[in-house]
This record gives C-alpha cells, structure tokens and sequence, in this order.
C-alpha cells in the first residue's frame, strides 16, 4: 500500500523562558535570565528546530515567552541562521515579542534582516506607578524609544499590548493610555484584563485583601477600549485584539451607521494587520510549539513539553521526547473545542466552515447552546454564521464553555 505524504505544519511557536525579572501578574513559564542556562537552550533549540523541519514549513512563526527579546545578537544569530538552514524562514507573518526595555537597534535591525516582519510590543501601562506595581521593568519613556527604534530598522507591523484592571488603576488613568498608544501610530492593538492566576504575586495580593476586584470598573475600562479604538480607525476582530485599517482612517462605519464595534465588515474580511498566527489557534488548526512548556497540536493530538528548562535541554541533546503531556481527542471533544477557541473571533464561526475543519454541524450538536445564548442576548445566528453578540463577547469565556464536550 502507497502511504500518501501529509502536508507540512505551517505554523510555529517558539517559547523563550528567560525573563530580566518575574512580573507580578505573569503564570506563563518563565524565570530570571542565566547566561549559560540561555546558551544550553539556544543550542537545543536547534537541536528541537533539526527534529522537526521535516514536517514544517511555516507560513506564521511567533516567538513568545518569556522575553525573547532578552536573548543577545550571538544567541539570535546562532537561532536564526539554523532556520534559514533548516528552510524555516520566509514565513508570511513572523513575529517576535519584545520588552521595551530590551529593544537594540542593532538586535531590531538582525531580526528584520532575517525576515521577522511583526513586533509585539509589551507595553502593559504607561503610568509609571503601575509599572511598578505590575513589576515590569521598563519606563514609559523606553516604551517611546523603542518604538522609534523599531521603525528605523523597518518595522512596519507592530502590535502594542496593554492591560487593563490593574489594581489601582482608575478609569481616567486607563483612557489616557489607550489615547496615549494609539497616538503611537500602531499597527495593532492588543488589551488584555488582568488575570489573577494562582502563583504570581498579584494573586497573593488578592488573597491577603491587599485590594478588591472591581468587576463593574473592569466591564466600564473594555467598553472605553472598545469606543476609543474603534474611534481611531482600528477593527475590532477578536474579544480584545484590533488591527488599524488605514493609517489615514477614523471611525469605520458599518451598513447600520454605526462605529465599527462589531468588528468585520458585512462579508468579514479581516483587516490587513490581523495577527494570522492567532487566528489559526482560534480556527482549530495544527501547529508545532518549540521550547520547554511549549505546546504543540498536530493532526488532532496534543502535546506539551516539560515546564523544566534544565530538563528540557537534558532530554533535547540526550535525543528524547521533550514532552511530558499527550492526549487525543475524540472527534466530538475537539470539534467543541474548536467552536470555543473560533467564538473569540468578532465574526463567529461561519457553518460550512466549521463543518469543514470539525466534520460536524454547529447548528445540530450545539443547537441548544445557540439557542441559549442567543435567549439571553449573547449570540445571533444569520444564515451563514453563529457569533457572539457585543455582550457575548465581553464574557466569551462563560460563552464557551457551553461548547465544551
């Protein structure tokens, strides 16, 4: 019998675990910068990068942590040119996360030189003080310098992330830094709420009654960033990512007269600047994750490396399994998952398109959570397409959960 050849994973993640210092509200795994630590995982990176070109050829890549940006010129040379080796490079969309505390000229200038085309920028808040309560370790004015910088090596791509419930942030300090970003020129604004996971210090915080949520501040801050963004011409297209449409544009109105908040025109194409590497998460679709803690998820089976840098490497050079984590989903499991990860999305999850990717019908195996949702207000079904309404949106999570097999 003829085996037919698959067709290669177009997508990476590369997780970079070091960071210059924990922040206080960050549960992804990361640790304090060593620098023979961060050699032995460059060199098994490459050596990860070897076991797994084979069946890659990225259209999006993303280098995430962690910091990667903390990594020096040496080390992003030796990780760079084992790509181009590999035939690794070339991706339609790669992007790489910086701090604004790490961004060289220099270090800007080699990673464009390379092909890396789209910067996400940590920015978090520009108000000094909460800087300092979130334990970032960069000023407001290295976010503006690295900015410049990152536009004089080339970048014309460049996502600025914020958050917003930070605890002590008032609701003036939080509109006067989304027209502070935005007033930066960005391509792409991303805004997360604070989360309050179990192991970081904020949630420490919390626990010794150091402050008190403010769910009713929270919900009035995502409907400032809603209004201001799509004010400033950018799209809404996921819960909280927004792309600009032009750079000349203001608000985009919609059929009905009204701002874009909906995001997405009527036919949902998606705005230039969309980050196409999330969107392939949000679709369902395989993609290889590279680093310690890394997931990957290829042709319906999960799997996540060890959350131990030392180990990982020991396993790398010893020709291991880097992952300690396994599992297969059951058709029906993995197509609920892809509805809840697809719900993020501004314009829902067009039927034939789910039927497609999953094999089942959104509208028969989940009729009776459309129709709860869309009961209480929170989704809407056309003919082409179920989505979450405005409201849904804002508690999409809940939202999904209703999806899940």
């Amino acid at each position: 019998m003829v085996s037919v050849p698959l067709d290669p994973i177009t997508s990476l993640y590369v997780h970079v675990p070091f960071c210059a210092k924990k922040c206080s509200y960050c549960a992804f795994y990361s640790e304090a910068s060593d620098g023979d630590t961060i050699n032995r995982y460059v060199a098994s990176l490459v050596r990860e990068f070897e076991l797994v070109a084979h069946d890659l050829k990225p259209r999006t890549v993303f280098f995430g942590g962690g910091t990667p940006s903390l990594l020096n010129l040496k080390q992003w040379e030796q990780i760079l040119a084992a790509m181009d080796r590999l035939g690794l490079t070339g991706a339609t969309e790669w992007t790489v996360e910086c701090n604004p505390a790490t961004v060289s000229f220099d270090k800007a200038r080699l990673l464009r030189s390379y092909g890396v085309n789209r910067i996400s920028m940590g920015v978090q808040s520009l108000d000094e003080a909460l800087l300092e309560r979130l334990g970032r370790v960069h000023s407001r004015q290295m976010v503006y310098k690295s900015f410049d910088i990152l536009r004089q090596a080339g970048f014309d791509n460049v996502n600025l992330d914020l958050m917003f419930a930070i605890p002590g942030q008032t609701l003036d300090v939080w509109r006067s830094t989304l027209t502070e970003a935005i007033s930066m020129g960005s391509e792409h604004l991303s805004s997360y709420e604070v989360i309050y996971e179990e192991d970081t210090a904020l949630f420490a915080q919390l626990q010794a009654g150091e402050f008190e949520q403010d769910e009713d501040l929270a919900c009035a801050m995502y409907d400032e960033l809603v209004q201001v963004a799509g004010q400033a011409g950018f799209e809404r297209y996921e819960i909280a990512n927004f792309a600009r449409t032009s750079k000349e544009q203001g608000t985009r109105l919609l059929p009905n007269g009204s701002p874009s908040e909906q995001g997405g025109s009527p036919s949902h194409q998606l705005p230039g600047p969309a980050c196409q590497h999330n969107i392939n998460y949000w679709r369902g679709g395989s993609f290889y994750g590279l680093g310690p803690s890394a997931t990957s998820y290829v042709r319906g089976v999960r799997t996540k490396n060890c959350a131990n840098t030392i180990l990982y490497c020991d396993r790398v050079q010893r020709g291991e399994r880097t992952a300690d984590f396994s599992e297969t989903l059951a058709p029906l499991a993995r197509a609920g998952e892809t509805a809840a990860f697809g719900l993020r999305m501004v314009a829902g999850w067009p039927f034939d398109q789910f039927q497609h990717i999953t094999g089942h019908d959104l509208r028969q195996d989940w009729a009776s959570e459309i129709n709860e949702l869309t009961s209480h207000g929170l989704g809407e079904t056309t003919r082409e397409r179920f989505r979450l309404t405005a409201q849904g949106l804002r508690f999409a999570d809940s939202a999904a959960q209703l999806f899940l097999r």
